[in-house]
């Protein structure tokens, strides 16, 4: 957009202006500009081009306008991962309205306290779910897909257009929640231009394409789901949606669609590798996957290559606050293996001490970030936000993710655990995560999770895989000090996981409750 604002930004040997005012529907529109009739969005049901997704939420745009939606009114949205959800994320966008999409999973007793905190003037849910979310959200309109969709398609076979709405780059486009696992579920309030910002730095290093297809595992309730619709559109690349697919018939998907890139968690690339073994030597178009959400076990980053040749697995890290802190580009894999990345172009990644003085290089302390795609806080939550983003001291806001960690001469950033993840056992301090690394390097050990010890409970360690829990103890005291080695093993057939592919140490805990070291 020429004469408009823009913040500096690099990659490897070039420049480049990642926008902070384009809004979330401008990546749209730019793509349907420049490919209107490539593929933009697939689902079970079918495909729709750029210019079918753009006429779609236009239409989404005016039937909005005709409810009586309007600017900075939230309209959240129960439904699985389809083409009409991202018709709707868009055409929301539009009417400078807020999405708030939730998990299909989530139960009524976190809906409602969600609902309580968005207060939204619109609600859609699948057509089964409408009684039951009126009675949890009353005195607001419920409405179910099927009522709402042929609505929309005759606006869109109409070609209705609404009046227009004036949509700013610091208005809300999305309030995304995070895992209500441990307490009431928070919102982080996503701006349009933060969005746009962090999607174009985050493909200055992955580099989506137009050749690319993007299957998505992941429901777009969740950030990591909700950036591959916007990436796509930077990369006018597909959109494959597989959220809700079975995990058993991933390896076969990825297959028949011709996926070019595979957005992963540990546990999905887990099974994926698992059923590359089972089913082996067929072609593939897979270039690229990308992880998130947990450290992913060198062996099953090699299991990937060895059943995907030529495809590159890059590690991200991240937080919804942000979006994405750090991406560890390839070339920099070998120098650094043990490294989450280096921050995004344009934004700045350290570590600081308990008073908030920037660490040396090699030094542990909080990992703190700060740029343009740092969001503005969490809704109606002030308190959690002044301990999460504070003020920067050149302006601007450095989000104090609770993260734990260090960094390198280079700047390249290396994660340690979270403030929860860290604890001191026998006087030693350390982290989940460096056990669990210890644990998934012993072979026949496909994931693991480890328990920190608490009031009644040894530290204890979980794997998945082929191994006695001895021989897993054994294996653990010849990579680990003494006190770091833990006093429980337990061998499962699969560890329980969130709905966001993290260990849950809750189902954890009580899979120990009555047994002892």
């Amino acid at each position: 957009m020429n004469g408009q604002p823009t913040a500096r930004v690099r990659t490897d040997a070039r420049t480049h202006d990642a926008r902070t005012d384009a809004r979330v529907h401008d990546l749209l529109d730019e793509a349907t500009a420049e490919r209107p009739n490539a593929p933009a969005v697939a689902d079970g049901a079918g495909r729709w081009t750029y210019r079918e997704l753009t006429a779609h939420s236009h239409a989404v745009d005016a039937w909005l306008e005709e409810r009586g939606i309007g600017h900075g009114d939230r309209v959240l949205v129960q439904l699985p991962s389809t083409r009409e959800l991202l018709a709707l994320l868009y055409g929301t966008a539009r009417r400078g309205a807020v999405l708030v999409p939730v998990n299909t999973g989530m139960k009524d007793f976190h809906l409602r306290a969600v609902v309580e905190n968005s207060e939204p003037a619109l609600i859609v849910v699948t057509d089964p779910a409408v009684d039951r979310i009126a009675a949890l959200a009353e005195g607001v309109p419920v409405l179910g897909l099927g009522e709402v969709w042929p609505d929309i398609t005759a606006l869109r076979v109409r070609g209705a257009r609404s009046g227009g709405a004036e949509v700013g780059p610091e208005d809300l486009a999305v309030l995304v929640y995070t895992s209500g696992s441990t307490a009431a579920p928070k919102a982080v309030i996503c701006p349009h231009g933060r969005m746009v910002f962090a999607t174009e730095a985050i493909n200055l290093e992955l580099g989506y394409r137009p050749d690319d297809v993007v299957l998505c595992r992941f429901p777009i309730s969740w950030d990591y789901g909700l950036y591959k619709v916007l990436l796509t559109a930077v990369g006018r690349s597909e959109l494959v949606l597989a959220d809700g697919e079975s995990d058993l018939v991933l390896l076969r998907r990825i297959r028949e669609t011709g996926a070019t890139v595979v957005p992963i968690v540990p546990s999905l690339a887990t099974m994926i590798v698992a059923l590359a073994e089972r089913e082996p030597s067929r072609e593939s178009r897979v270039r690229m996957f990308t992880n998130t959400g947990a450290a992913l076990p060198k062996t099953t980053a090699d299991g990937l290559r060895t059943a995907f040749p030529g495809a590159e697995v890059i590690i991200q890290f991240g937080q919804t606050e942000c979006k994405r802190v750090s991406v560890l580009p390839p070339a920099h894999q070998d120098a650094k293996p043990d490294s989450v990345g280096r921050p995004l172009p344009g934004t700045r990644a350290f570590v600081v001490d308990d008073d908030g003085n920037p660490l040396a290089p090699w030094q542990t302390g909080e990992i703190v970030v700060e740029g343009p795609h740092v969001m503005p806080g969490y809704w109606r939550a002030p308190e959690q936000t002044a301990r999460a983003f504070r003020p920067a001291p050149d302006g601007g806001l450095r989000l104090h993710t609770g993260d734990f960690g260090h960094v390198d001469e280079d700047g390249f950033l290396y994660y340690e655990g979270r403030r929860d993840d860290m604890f001191k056992h026998k006087g030693v301090r350390m982290s989940t995560t460096e056990i669990e690394s210890a644990a998934t390097d012993i072979p026949g050990v496909r994931a693991a999770a480890v328990l920190p010890p608490a009031e009644g409970r040894a530290l204890a360690v979980f794997a998945e895989g082929d191994i006695d829990p001895h021989a897993l103890l054994k294996e653990l005291s010849l990579r680990l000090e003494p006190a770091k080695v833990p006093g429980v093993s337990r061998v499962v057939g699969e560890l329980p996981l969130t709905p966001h592919g993290k260990h849950d140490r809750k189902q954890l805990a009580r899979l120990l409750e009555g047994t002892s070291p």
